[in-house]
């Protein structure tokens, strides 16, 4: 948890604004590998 996001995860626990900024971090970059994994699939079948 602190490598990935600088937070200990009794901070990450106890502190709600926190959780979420590193939740909306998290979508973001599923969102973005979703993104990437789709495009290599298409230049993989084209």
């Amino acid at each position: 948890m602190y490598g990935a996001h600088g937070v200990g995860y009794e901070r990450y626990k106890q502190e709600h604004e926190i959780r979420m900024q590193i939740e909306k971090k998290r979508e973001k970059e599923y969102v973005a590998s979703q993104q990437m994994t789709s495009n290599l699939g298409r230049k993989i079948h084209t």
